[in-house]
Order: C-alpha cells, then sequence, then structure tokens
C-alpha cells in the first residue's frame, strides 16, 4: 500500500501519519507544497522513533507521482463522494490519497479519478476528522481486507 498526502498542512498530523506508516509497512508520498519542512522539529518530534524506519518519498506535483505510478489503482479520499470506503476490495499496492488538512483534495486531483472517490461516513457538521484519524481508518480497513500482510 501507498500513503498519499497531497499538500499537507500540519507536521503534527504527517508525523503521525508516518508512524502509522512505518508500523505498517506502509510507503508515504508528501506533494508539494508542504506546509512544512520534513526536518522541521515538531513533525521529527510526533514521529520521533519512527522516521527513520518509514520510506518517505517527496513528489513536485500530484501529476508527477501518478505518472510514475500511473499501473497503480489510486482511491481519493473525500467527503463528497458517492460511495465509503469500506466498499471498496483493496489489492495489496493500491494508492490511498488524502488532500491537505484546511481544502481537502484540489479538483485537479479528484477530476481525473471520478470512479476512484471514496469517503469516511460521519455527520455532516461542516467539519471533518483529523487527516491522520482518516489515513489510519481507511488504511487498516484495505490491510484487513489483505490480512494484513507482513504485520503480526
Amino acid at each position: 500500500m501507498q500513503i498519499v498526502l497531497v499538500e499537507p498542512e500540519i507536521p503534527q498530523n504527517t508525523g503521525n501519519i508516518a508512524r502509522t506508516c512505518a508500523l505498517t509497512g506502509t510507503t508515504l508520498n508528501l506533494v508539494k507544497p508542504l506546509g512544512f519542512s520534513v526536518s522541521d522539529r515538531y513533525l521529527k518530534r510526533a514521529g520521533l522513533d519512527y522516521w527513520d524506519q518509514v520510506e518517505v518519498k517527496l513528489w513536485e506535483s500530484f501529476t508527477d507521482f501518478c505518472q510514475v505510478n500511473r499501473d497503480c489503482r489510486f482511491y481519493l479520499a473525500t467527503t463528497h463522494a458517492p460511495r465509503s470506503y469500506h466498499q471498496i476490495r483493496y489489492h495489496p499496492g493500491d494508492v490511498l490519497v488524502f488532500g491537505c488538512e484546511t481544502r481537502g483534495l484540489p479538483p485537479h486531483a479528484l477530476e481525473p479519478f471520478p470512479e476512484s472517490q471514496i469517503r469516511i461516513p460521519m455527520r455532516d457538521t461542516g467539519r471533518s476528522l483529523n487527516l491522520s484519524n482518516s489515513v489510519a481508518i481507511v488504511l487498516f480497513e484495505a490491510l484487513r481486507q489483505n490480512d494484513y500482510p507482513g504485520l503480526k
């Protein structure tokens, strides 16, 4: 599995997601611009004991990431998606894409994937779950469906 964060803004969220990726053997892809430096002390503190155990890749744009990974299946998390994340049959190598904390995924990222958009069911209060919680929810469903490969 791969996690993609498109233009993440909050270093603590990215640090928590890096920890989740480290403990599940999941690659973390960060798409620029980032709202922080990857050497940011808050980012390292949030994932302090795990940062050296996660594969982190930096990308100049989501388009660049898509071109390199064009043979992968993509699932993009958005509150506007018609179907829930649990209605998908995930496969090893799938790419789970999440947007920034304040705006979500931009239209240019969503438009090429109209059938691959997923949501996490929640009350409509104008707020969403924390980004790191959302990543964990979707990733662990994908891993569960595949019998937690490589995990004990």
